[in-house]
């Protein structure tokens, strides 16, 4: 497969700070040819990605663990239209957006048959579906699978199998949190050049969550369709609302300052 030019990031990128959680003002090629580099260049080494959105947000403020996963994270990018509007408030600038399925589809669209996922998240038998639709569809190599219910009394042999199958990209799709402390604490050992906590991503490449329609995608309000269109998402509906006072709040204090 033909890889393209190498775009590194500049070391200059800034980060920002949202609710003392950091932001990468970095778009998504930006972040795909940093995570080429992290995965194929020497030396190799972990390095944790987090996709910030504002569920992240609201969740981290009442979970110390929570908010220290996210800020010695590696990566952190935009994941959605809410944290753009937010730095805009904030900082009055835009920030690019890499939601985590555009970071997902894209390094396999890169690198194809050169790189080794393993796919841990989801109820089981869905991350073995998206294995086979990743393969079947990007020819990638399908490093392990494992589902993401298990306990923290497990964590450690999980991490171990991830250590041992040699990936290149480890998913873990365990919901916001848990999946971000886990990468974080078990870096060393699942051993893996680049671990994403990729939410609901291992459901849509299985086939068992749809994917919102482009025309949201390109928008940034996809949030906006879930939550209207899935029950089992409305809880997250007060989160939002809850990030929109945070974000005017913060943003009146700043004014007063």
């Amino acid at each position: 497969m033909t890889q393209p030019d190498p775009m590194p990031m500049s070391p200059a990128a800034p980060r920002l700070t949202l609710f003392d959680l950091p932001l990468d003002v970095v778009t998504l090629e930006q972040t795909l040819s940093r995570l080429g580099e992290w995965m194929f260049q020497a030396p190799r080494a972990p390095h944790t990605v987090v996709t910030l959105n504002p569920e992240i947000i609201v969740q981290s403020r009442t979970q110390p663990e929570f908010v220290r996963a996210v800020q010695q994270a590696d990566l952190v990018t935009a994941d959605g239209v809410g944290i753009v509007w937010a730095v805009r408030q904030l900082y009055g600038q835009t920030a690019p957006r890499a939601p985590g399925y555009d970071i997902v589809k894209g390094l396999m669209e890169r690198h194809g048959a050169q790189l080794r996922v393993f796919f841990l998240g989801a109820q089981p038998g869905v991350a073995e579906q998206a294995a086979q639709n990743a393969a079947r569809d990007y020819g990638i190599q399908v490093a392990g699978v494992h589902h993401g219910y298990f306990d923290a009394a497990e964590d450690r042999r999980v991490a171990e199998l991830v250590g041992a199958a040699g990936a290149h990209l480890l998913l873990t799709g365990m919901g916001a949190g848990r999946q971000e402390r886990f990468n974080q604490t078990w870096r060393q050992v699942l051993g893996a050049p680049v671990l994403l906590g990729c939410g609901g991503v291992i459901d849509v490449l299985a086939g068992t969550a749809e994917l919102a329609p482009a025309w949201t995608r390109r928008l940034g309000v996809e949030f906006i369709w879930r939550v209207g269109l899935d029950r089992k998402r409305w809880h997250r509906a007060p989160r939002l609302a809850q990030f929109v006072r945070l974000v005017q709040a913060e943003k009146r204090r700043n004014a007063r300052r």
